[in-house]
């Protein structure tokens, strides 16, 4: 069968990860959750990974980068650095969206159990989060959004069934949810990986889905005037 390698950034949140997949296998990643070492990590694990695999940016078939919503520095540095390499390798350029890794993270670490919702819950700081609802099989069935929480929210599907709340800001509404609901609350940290990017990355590859690299832009969902990215990928080429 032939390789259809996928580069897999993820700078979205506190951690940087970096990894290869081939269609959707995970063939080795890179992990950091040491603060605000993005910048300083993607070019070093990239590079590494290339070392170890014999592989070069050519020889992928495309790179897939976490696109947001998230952090406004991680995500510039994730998608500034799939952008150099996309060009530099005249190869296409896939997004995912940052709830959608999350949600395929609890999914691979067998954290949904019998949750009929999943609902990853990035931190946007106050009481104010970054989410969408999934099902267990990550079927996005409810927008991106910035919320407010509230003791009402996420009412209805707490009233369907289980629910399992996760991401770095999920804890924010464990104290807001009302007693009549409680049962129905499953609560589990994760924070997204580069590997949770593999099965969506590998579908739009195969359907084509791909973004124009010199307009795509991360999906900040908060207005951000973005300055002039560092050059973070001299000489990988």
């Amino acid at each position: 069968m032939e390789h259809e390698f996928i580069l897999l950034l993820e700078t979205a949140a506190e951690a940087c990860s970096v990894a290869l997949s081939d269609r959707e296998k995970i063939v080795v990643e890179k992990y950091t959750d040491i603060p605000k070492s993005h910048a300083s990590a993607i070019a070093v694990f990239i590079d590494n990974i290339f070392k170890e695999t014999g592989i070069s940016a050519r020889d992928l078939s495309a790179v897939a980068v976490s696109g947001g919503p998230g952090s406004y520095t991680g995500l510039r540095v994730g998608v500034s650095c799939a952008k150099g390499l996309c060009y530099g390798a005249g190869i296409p350029l896939i997004a995912v969206n940052t709830l959608e890794v999350i949600a395929q993270c609890a999914i691979d670490n067998n954290l949904v159990k019998d949750a009929s919702y999943i609902v990853p819950m990035i931190d946007a700081r106050r009481m104010e989060v970054y989410t969408a609802t999934f099902t267990p099989e990550c079927t996005m069935t409810s927008p991106s959004t910035a919320l407010v929480l509230v003791p009402e929210s996420f009412s209805r599907e707490l009233c369907e069934g289980k629910v399992l709340f996760t991401g770095n800001g999920a804890e924010k509404f464990m104290g807001l949810v009302p007693e009549k609901s409680r049962a129905n609350v499953l609560f589990a940290p994760q924070l997204p990986h580069a590997s949770g990017l593999r099965i969506r990355a590998h579908e739009s590859l195969q359907k084509k889905e791909f973004e124009n690299c010199a307009y795509f832009e991360p999906f900040y969902l908060k207005d951000f005037i973005a300055g002039k990215p560092k050059n973070l990928l001299a000489g990988m080429f």
